[in-house]
């Protein structure tokens, strides 16, 4: 990373999460993971999705944090999260290496058993955790998705045309830079707009951050392994997870977009798990921020129901 790539202004972070921390976590492997922590109570993990950082989470961070401990990440190689030449998020991508990662930041800062929040390529990555650790995860939320394989064998053209990315990213990086590479800010803003409905619903603040991150050859690239993943060894492993009948422990909510809800929004994930709830949010696909007055009482009514019958966590 050169000396001159743009970075999260200290400032616009702490206004953005008044009263939390920030943190640099560093994994076994030398990669360091960036967070936000803040509250007490119950732990809850959020992570973010495709194309933001950690701060897409700060409408719903500081109200988390009145009733619980909050610790917002950047995804592995995204935002500000800097992998080392060893990381298994660099040399093996996969929701799984994510989910690891992940966890072994949750173990470093002394939190064995959480509830989940992901939104987008994030809430691939919390089913995944969940999947992987069924004892470290103790409540999945997932806002706007439903597991990957279950999107690849419904994929059809009006899939294709609202989510071009899907397969504009698993093409090789070297072609992807020669595109995106002169100007990553113009693609970004196309990508925002369509996802916020207009850059102006955005956060000022918010949107320099993600800008930030994109500006980063590393970070992009950090990307184009992460949807070539998904069409690969995520497909395999979730694949076989159903094949082995493997099933969530945790209960599950799940949050669609209203303006376009599946057939039966809960379906898909009851293959999954026991206890499923959900609800269709308004605003588009970015949940977290143009949704957040519709998400949040959601996320607190399901959290203070999952957590106060945990067995481990006891009473929220």
């Amino acid at each position: 990373m050169s000396a001159s790539a743009p970075h999260d202004d200290p400032a616009s972070l702490r206004r953005l999460f008044p009263g939390f921390a920030e943190q640099r976590i560093g994994l076994g492997d030398g990669t360091v993971m960036r967070a936000v922590t803040g509250g007490s109570g119950p732990v809850v993990l959020l992570i973010h999705g495709y194309p933001e950082t950690l701060v897409a989470w700060h409408r719903l961070a500081p109200v988390l944090a009145r009733d619980h401990t909050v610790v917002a990440a950047d995804l592995p190689g995204y935002g500000e999260s800097r992998l080392s030449a060893t990381s298994r998020s660099l040399t093996a991508p996969s929701r799984r290496a994510f989910a690891a990662d992940l966890l072994e930041m949750m173990d470093r800062l002394g939190h064995r058993r959480f509830a989940v929040i992901g939104h987008d390529r994030g809430a691939r990555a919390a089913f995944h955790m969940a999947l992987a650790a069924p004892d470290r995860v103790a409540a999945l939320a997932s806002l706007t998705v439903i597991p990957t394989l279950d999107v690849w064998e419904a994929i059809d053209g009006r899939f294709a045309l609202r989510a071009p990315h899907w397969f504009f990213f698993a093409q090789p990086a070297e072609v992807l830079e020669r595109l995106l590479g002169p100007d990553p800010v113009a693609f970004l803003d196309h990508v925002l707009t369509g996802m916020a409905g207009g850059l102006d619903r955005l956060d000022p603040l918010a949107l320099a951050s993600y800008r930030a991150a994109f500006s980063r050859r590393e970070v992009r690239e950090a990307v184009y392994r992460d949807y070539r993943a998904a069409l690969s060894v995520d497909l395999d492993d979730e694949r076989a997870a159903r094949t082995e009948g493997r099933r969530l422990a945790c209960p599950v909510l799940y949050l669609w977009e209203a303006e376009s809800p599946p057939a039966d929004p809960l379906a898909v994930w009851r293959r999954w798990a026991d206890t499923v709830s959900g609800a269709g949010i308004h605003g588009g696909h970015l949940q977290p921020e143009i949704g957040a007055d519709e998400v949040l009482p959601q996320l607190l009514t399901f959290l203070a129901q999952a957590l106060a019958s945990d067995a481990v966590l006891g009473p929220a």
